[in-house]
């Protein structure tokens, strides 16, 4: 017979069971309801980027549901942080692995998009067996086995360029010319002082409406530079700038004449000219058989503007997109428009051609030819012949496992501008600048010069209970971001060879810890070598965590990010991504310079400033609480502004529920 004690016992169970069950059925009703809104958010016009967060509110709400985690998953491949697709479609995998005949090529995709190639091509080869096993099956999500060699290729290739970074430093341009929208497709004048670009952005659009993918139309516009500096971008205006799609294609060297593409007749290239008052004339179709029935997509000009670099869709090409040359005739007129042949084109996709001012230095983006993954930028040369020369790709940090498109030079060679998805974005794509390397001439001593040896600064990464742990460590230039290549000696511990003595920014980042950015000062090569040695140790993300974010900065009594704040502001943007259960507070603080009043109301500011950004990137809004504490919780005396006042002004970060 059963004592009191162990009935008791047994009822507590079955409520706690019929608790657990009632709360698991709720879960998953509240994932099911999130997968309906996202549906019909779907069969709307609703941005992709946002369907995509109703998708990962349903694999939050219920991580079993197979459903939801695969678009989560989709969503992101078809979106931006398309690495992070992976945590959903391995879990499609562990689930049901029937799900979805391509499912290990779209985990594989995942993988190469975040530079972990072996990991990539794993995927690809299962993807490869399943195929090989199935060779009879031929539904929708069947991908050719031709697509995904051409992925393992791409991871090959991809291992060999980050494995040597190019020396670029590539910095974003600034919030003078970006914004939290897309802006893509820069061109500038041969005097580096007028840039033209196309924007995606709500402000300053002449279209108050948007178009069916939820984003405002495309407008062009155009800035101009004073004593170094940007001024703000402003809409180009009417008669250029329409109620529809308007894009900026070339710009003349002197900046009088203005390259345009319109949806008119397909998709065909225009031309604008300046006018005495500094004003822009109605576009004007090319004359000559430039156009065509079908696409003109991309376009520049050489300096003396009598050639033209184009790309089409026509017939007769070599396959998909082709870049065409073409030549003005006495009157004016575009003709003998010939293919670049097979030394540049190839059976797929060839486009966004730019020659350099030196006319033999031709710069476009292909999918084909030995990339990384998507669209890459290619150089090639011409002979005195004309013959164009084997193109070369431009390597790691320029070209990335996503599109990489809209590459321009300057004149004197040292500066290149284009646009790019990069961790310092203020928004989505932003606009970059690049300060080509110049090449370091030896020159003639007297006495032999002993080689330097660069310094060894090896970084052992470990979790809380000071076991290494494998994480994502990245060491570039604070200044010029100009990475720095890397090995792992061991798991979790990793070694960078250092020439150049400067201030470099360490990142490091591991799924279900809070990331870690800091600057850190090294000395470089020296004759002997050094060897310098840091340990970091992650902090699990867990309720009640509490980190300074150290690496945001604002303008001066403002609530405005600095440039420079942007690589923390999307790492955090990231890593919430990444955890997507997890409800935090983001604390502003001041010190005690200013009244009580002032403090707590900037304080708030800044904290609403951070959500703000992490809301616009598509973080839900019930996730993120800003708290503004003024100067109430001090880290240290406000007597002294170094070692004081300098610490209180900050932006915290806390976890409130949820991992």
């Amino acid at each position: 017979m059963y004592s009191i004690r162990c009935v008791l016992i047994f009822l507590a169970v079955a409520v706690l069971n019929l608790a657990a069950y009632s709360q698991d059925a709720d879960k998953k009703a509240e994932s099911e309801q999130y997968l309906a809104m996202a549906d019909e958010m779907r069969a709307g016009s609703t941005a992709n980027n946002e369907i995509r967060e109703v998708y990962v509110m349903a694999a939050a709400a219920d991580p079993t549901n197979v459903r939801a985690n695969f678009e989560a998953g989709h969503y992101h491949l078809i979106t931006i942080g398309k690495d992070l697709a992976v945590q959903y479609l391995l879990r499609v995998y562990e689930l049901d692995k029937k799900y979805r005949f391509d499912i290990e090529y779209r985990i594989g995709q995942s993988y190469q998009y975040g530079l972990e190639f072996d990991k990539a091509i794993d995927f690809y080869n299962r993807y490869k067996e399943k195929l090989a096993a199935q060779p009879n099956y031929h539904g929708n999500d069947r991908i050719p086995v031709e697509d995904v060699d051409r992925r393992i290729f791409e991871c090959q290739n991809g291992k060999e360029f980050v494995a040597n970074p190019k020396n670029f430093s590539i910095v974003n341009i600034g919030d003078q010319i970006n914004s939290e929208w897309d802006d893509f497709a820069p061109v500038l004048n041969e005097a580096e002082d007028e840039i033209v670009f196309t924007s995606r952005r709500r402000e300053g659009n002449l279209n108050e409406n948007v178009d069916e993918d939820n984003k405002p139309f495309e407008d062009i516009f155009i800035a101009k530079k004073t004593g170094g500096k940007w001024s703000a971008a402003k809409n180009i205006g009417a008669p250029i700038n329409t109620a529809s799609h308007d894009s900026n294609l070339a710009i003349s060297a002197d900046g009088k004449m203005l390259l345009i593409c319109s949806d008119k007749g397909g998709g065909d290239i225009f031309y604008c000219e300046r006018q005495p008052d500094n004003s822009w004339g109605a576009p004007k179709a090319l004359p000559g058989n430039i156009n065509s029935d079908y696409e003109e997509k991309s376009a520049t000009l050489s300096k003396d503007l009598k050639t033209i670099y184009f790309s089409s869709n026509r017939p007769g090409g070599f396959g998909g997109i082709d870049i065409y040359k073409a030549t003005k005739d006495n009157k004016g007129n575009w003709g003998n428009v010939k293919n670049l042949g097979p030394g540049i084109n190839t059976e797929e996709d060839d486009d966004a051609p730019f020659i350099d001012y030196d006319d033999k230095t031709l710069y476009f983006s292909t999918i084909a030819r030995k990339g990384m993954g998507g669209y890459d930028i290619f150089k090639s040369v011409a002979d005195a012949k004309g013959n164009w020369g084997e193109p070369e790709n431009l390597g790691y940090p320029i070209n990335t496992p996503d599109n990489d498109i809209f590459y321009v030079h300057t004149k004197d060679g040292k500066r290149a501008y284009y646009s790019s998805v990069r961790e310092d974005a203020l928004g989505y794509e932003d606009i970059y600048v690049i300060t080509v390397p110049e090449e370091k001439k030896e020159q003639p001593a007297a006495e032999p010069v002993k080689k330097k040896v660069p310094l060894k600064y090896i970084v052992r990464i470990t979790d809380p209970a000071k076991k290494n742990m494998a994480a994502k460590v990245s060491l570039q230039g604070a200044g010029d971001n100009i990475i720095v290549g890397s090995s792992s000696i061991t798991p979790g511990v990793y070694e960078f060879k250092v020439t150049d003595a400067k201030d470099y920014k360490l990142s490091v980042e591991a799924e279900g810890f809070m990331f870690v950015n800091e600057t850190v000062s090294l000395e470089g090569a020296t004759e002997k070598g050094n060897v310098v040695m840091k340990v970091i140790e992650m902090k699990k993300l867990e309720v009640g965590l509490v980190t300074i974010l150290r690496n945001i900065y604002f303008d001066f009594n403002k609530a405005s990010f600095k440039q420079e704040s942007y690589s923390e502001l999307n790492k955090l943007e990231r890593m919430l991504q990444q955890n997507p259960g997890m409800n935090v507070e983001i604390g502003g603080h001041t010190d005690i310079v200013g009244t009580k009043n002032y403090n707590k109301f900037l304080s708030q500011k800044r904290a609403e400033a951070v959500k703000d950004f992490l809301t616009k990137k598509g973080i839900d809004s019930r996730r993120v609480s800003a708290v503004g504490y003024g100067a109430t919780k001090p880290l240290a005396s406000n007597d002294d502004e170094e070692d004081g006042r300098e610490l209180n002004r900050r932006v915290e970060f806390k976890v409130l529920s949820g991992k």
